[in-house]
């Protein structure tokens, strides 16, 4: 079979087979890791928590993202969230401050400074949500067991565990990505990801048994609840390669006795260039009327807390939706800049045929750009909120949430990234590609955020 002689052509080339190697080992220890427990907590604890976060939407997401350790209490509790916020800042800091602009077009020096950073900005966020997450789970223990709580020594120490552990694992992923396979911090998520699934597909199963509790549509109903996530899959896979070529002829140039030039290529523009980081903008804008509205006590407040804590309610997916789309073309407008493209066409002996260089290649640009971010837009918004559509047709929280949302987008693409970074190998070496017909594309960038 073609997939047996893959597998053995990608073991034949010891530098991938190491590669390999050493990705598995290094999420063997991530892994590990998401189990071992904070000093002093108890099982109990740990079964309070556990209770805690599979009624909160919010919870859940941050479960889901650190592969279970949010819930184990464990030293990978907070998981890579913090470098990744911190990554994000950073990179908007990026765009509107010239002291960062100046950085990031400095090349290896300007980049290795950014990255300083970010490791300081996480290391401060680290510092901020630790008592935060801390505080969090003494409250949720005291409630259920009536446990003593933490003191500020206590709080100070746990504090200093749970970042060191976060730190742990920015420190792998930069390991994965220089020794192994794939963006290394996108490989973790994608391992946390991963990781939920089989016990989500499991208790899927079960529910769906004769005889179980609530039981409907039975094992039929999983069957096609399986060919829906492979669609929303393919989906997915579309919304993240899908690309508008637009033609760029070069002048032909003779220097002595060799013609340069003279060659037609194509800019690759996106349908989805924001990738995931609209949902996660949109994300961070619905949990804070939710944060807000907990402080108050009074019945307006409960209203707009109950129709805004329900991620699968009409309201919140409404405003959610609207959100993405809107987030799309702002992060789109900030970071495909056509202005930018045109100039360096035009300084490359370059040009649209049909198009002036110049003013009027950049306004034809930006109209193809705002012509394909609509309909980008408003899959990535459909493809955000369809984990409440399958909450509405019974399907069980954990494993609605692989319908849609970030979690299949990260999957997607890292997925698709290793995947093209093995077929690179391949090629390199003469062996065929993982693909019997065509190459994989890919993504345009090498992290999941």
């Amino acid at each position: 079979m073609r997939f047996i002689e893959t597998i053995r052509n990608i073991w034949t080339i010891e530098e991938l087979r190491k590669r390999i190697l050493v990705t598995l080992l290094l999420v063997l220890v991530y892994r590990l890791g998401c189990y071992v427990v904070l000093p002093g907590i108890s099982p109990e604890d740990l079964d309070a928590l556990s209770k805690f976060t599979n009624k909160s939407g919010l919870m859940q997401l941050l479960d889901m993202f650190s592969g279970g350790a949010f819930s184990q209490a464990s030293i990978f509790a907070l998981g890579i969230m913090p470098y990744i916020t911190a990554s994000i800042v950073i990179q908007l800091l990026g765009m509107v401050l010239p002291s960062f602009q100046k950085l990031q077009s400095e090349g290896e020096s300007g980049r290795q400074k950014l990255s300083q950073y970010t490791r300081y900005l996480t290391v401060l966020i680290l510092l901020l949500q630790g008592p935060a997450y801390l505080v969090n789970l003494q409250v949720q223990v005291s409630a259920a067991t009536g446990g003593a709580t933490m003191g500020f020594w206590t709080l100070a120490f746990l504090t200093v565990i749970l970042a060191a552990g976060s730190m742990f694992i920015m420190w792998l992923g930069e390991r994965i990505t220089d020794r192994g396979i794939g963006n290394g911090i996108s490989f973790i998520i994608l391992v946390g990801i991963i990781a939920r699934l089989p016990g989500a597909l499991f208790y899927e199963f079960t529910s769906r048994l004769p005889g179980a509790t609530g039981s409907q549509g039975g094992l039929i109903m999983f069957v096609v609840e399986i060919l829906l996530l492979f669609a929303v899959t393919v989906g997915a896979v579309l919304l993240v390669q899908g690309t508008r070529k637009v033609p760029v002829q070069y002048a032909k140039r003779i220097v002595g006795n060799r013609q340069y030039g003279g060659a037609r290529q194509y800019i690759p523009l996106k349908v989805n260039a924001a990738g995931v980081m609209p949902i996660i903008f949109a994300q961070a804008i619905m949990f804070i009327p939710i944060t807000l509205a907990g402080f108050g006590s009074s019945e307006s407040s409960s209203g707009f807390y109950a129709a805004f804590s329900d991620i699968n309610g009409f309201w919140y997916n409404l405003v959610y939706f609207i959100l993405i789309v809107a987030f799309t073309y702002f992060y789109t407008a900030i970071t495909v800049r056509p202005t930018q493209m045109a100039e360096d066409m035009k300084r490359n002996n370059g040009f649209i045929p049909g198009v002036k260089p110049g003013k009027k290649t950049a306004e034809y640009l930006d109209s193809i750009m705002s012509r394909i971010t609509l309909p980008g837009s408003l899959f990535l918004g459909i493809v955000a909120i369809l984990p409440a559509f399958a909450r509405f047709f019974g399907i069980s929280q954990n494993f609605a949430q692989f319908f849609g949302g970030t979690s299949l987008l990260i999957l997607v693409g890292v997925v698709l990234d290793t995947l093209q970074q093995i077929e690179s190998h391949l090629m390199m070496h003469h062996y065929d590609g993982l693909m019997k017909d065509g190459k994989i594309k890919g993504r345009t960038t090498g992290s999941a955020y």
